[in-house]
């Protein structure tokens, strides 16, 4: 992706979307970086010198149209690159419906929501719209069911919106990563009862290489779905 792209980027305060943000910024790109609230926006402009944020509740995707129409968007997206994720862990009989959509919302129905949005200045640019999955996304496990089927459900829209916008040159990717060491981790870890080890996972940096590798793919191939593995 030659030149200063523009990418819109959630989840960039830390783990996976802190070194894609970190990177693309290293290179002189525009990063436009979604934040919950205007504190978190403070910390993450201060992080990206020149970066522009953008601020709406993943939590609530009722009002991020709302709440996007009172700020300035960008003229033009080369790539929207859903990686915030919320996880709560728990068997089928304790799930709550407050559980469920909570992950539903931040994992799925926001990340629908925000492409639904940029959609036009996608087209315009021709750009790129990533999702970061997870292995949860190809199969789930006993106490995953609620996480499992947002990153599921993640994969369907991924799958639909690229037929879709093939026509308009869009191209859709969707990026599975086992484990890897974040903070999300560390709280899994905890609600596993197990200790955490970051050294066990998958560095970030790791991940973060094979995004920005299907981002700066020739117009003439597209990567659909990467999967990527703890090597250790």
């Amino acid at each position: 992706m030659a030149g200063m792209a523009t990418h819109v980027i959630t989840g960039a305060g830390s783990g996976i979307g802190a070194a894609v943000a970190r990177r693309l910024h290293a290179r002189g790109d525009d990063l436009v970086l979604h934040a919950r609230d205007a504190g978190r926006a403070k910390e993450l402009a201060a992080a990206h010198p020149g970066a522009r944020t953008l601020v709406g509740d993943l939590a609530d995707p009722d009002k991020l149209s709302w709440a996007f129409s009172h700020q300035s968007l960008p003229d033009r997206v080369d790539s929207l690159l859903h990686i915030a994720g919320v996880v709560d862990l728990g068997p089928v009989g304790d799930l709550t419906p407050k559980s469920w959509r909570h992950q539903l919302n931040v994992n799925l129905i926001a990340p629908a929501e925000l492409t639904r949005h940029f959609l036009p200045q996608l087209r315009a640019a021709r750009g790129h719209v990533l999702f970061v999955n997870s292995g949860a996304g190809l199969a789930a496990h006993a106490d995953w069911a609620a996480y499992a089927a947002s990153k599921h459900g993640l994969k369907a829209l991924a799958d639909a919106l690229r037929q879709e916008e093939h026509p308009a040159g869009v191209r859709v990717t969707s990026v599975y990563p086992g484990r890897t060491a974040s903070p999300m981790q560390a709280k899994v870890h905890q609600q596993e009862g197990k200790d955490y080890d970051a050294d066990r996972w998958i560095d970030p940096e790791s991940v973060a290489t094979t995004l920005l590798m299907a981002l700066d793919l020739p117009r003439d191939a597209e990567v659909n779905d990467l999967t990527v593995r703890p090597g250790r």
